[in-house]
């Protein structure tokens, strides 16, 4: 299973999230799980002892708990290692056109990879592949590994990369193979490492990752525990978004909510109302791209409704 970030389940503060404008009025999230543990096979994730988590989680739901908040389409990401579930997913959007685009489950350098990427790319929803960061550093001793990234690149689908900031030296190696390939960093921004030389060490490859023009950052990751309760306003994670900003600049950060996970550490109108107040405060061009267009750009998701 990928690596995913836990927390505990505590409550945001009390103060209420800006309201959407209309330049935020578009919003593509890009980062969304649905998985029915009432299926015969079950699920693989979550785990039965996650008492938030283990539950049926289906687009109604989301379609429900995002109305007012302008969202419009998703991009569902992996939330199972097993094959057959990607079709699950692509089947589930047969009936929720909400559902605009797929970030699957593929193992690179595993045989018949060629074949079943081949099988997924018939549906154009399948939009790429979401791998780890331990995957990644491992797998880019491996030729097959790299040509099975090539093919991704080749297509034009993305590589979503999870994982912390000692990953970020792994994504430079694997675009230094394959400079096409478009990456998107999930749930940034991250926690400093501990090691300063390390620290110093991440935030050089992340500059270099910034200068790569098809490196995309996913800010769905924003919201920490402060003082026992969860802060909802801009102001408290401005230095860390500063610096994304500062990174990537405003055609490559990415709105992602990472629900149902985000429910560890806030409601979804927090969530968005966070990021809502920073990149409206960067202007509407910037809100814009941040929720709408930079998402087209980066997964070319497809438009249903």
């Amino acid at each position: 299973m990928s690596t995913r970030r836990t927390f505990l389940p505590i409550l945001a503060a009390a103060a209420t999230p800006l309201p959407a404008s209309a330049a935020t009025r578009r919003v593509i999230d890009t980062h969304t799980h649905f998985y029915d543990p009432a299926r015969s096979q079950g699920v693989p994730w979550p785990p039965k002892t996650d008492p938030l988590l283990y539950r049926r989680v289906l687009p109604n739901e989301f379609q429900q708990l995002t109305k007012g908040h302008g969202v419009v389409g998703t991009v569902v990401v992996e939330a199972s290692p097993w094959f057959e579930d990607n079709q699950w997913i692509l089947d589930l959007a047969l009936e929720y056109p909400i559902l605009c685009g797929l970030i699957g489950h593929l193992e690179p350098g595993a045989q018949g990879f060629a074949g079943k990427l081949g099988m997924l790319t018939k549906n154009r929803l399948f939009r790429g592949i979401r791998l780890n960061g331990d995957a990644i550093a491992k797998g880019l001793a491996d030729t097959t590994f790299v040509s099975d990234i090539q093919r991704l690149a080749d297509k034009g689908l993305v590589l979503d990369a999870i994982g912390g900031p000692e990953m970020f030296a792994s994504l430079v190696g694997l675009l230094d193979r394959v400079p096409k390939l478009k990456i998107c960093i999930n749930h940034l921004p991250f926690d400093p490492l501990q090691d300063p030389a390390a620290q110093a060490g991440a935030l050089s490859a992340m500059a270099e990752l910034g200068r790569r023009p098809h490196v995309y950052a996913k800010v769905s990751g924003v919201l920490r525990k402060r003082n026992y309760s969860v802060p909802n306003r801009a102001d408290a994670y401005r230095p860390q978004l500063d610096e994304l900003w500062k990174t990537f600049g405003s055609k490559r950060l990415i709105y992602g909510s990472n629900w149902p996970v985000s429910n560890r550490l806030a409601d979804y109108a927090t969530v968005i109302g966070v990021v809502r107040e920073y990149f409206e405060g960067k202007g509407s061009s910037a809100a814009q791209n941040y929720f709408y267009r930079n998402s087209q750009d980066c997964y070319q998701w497809i438009k249903r409704r």
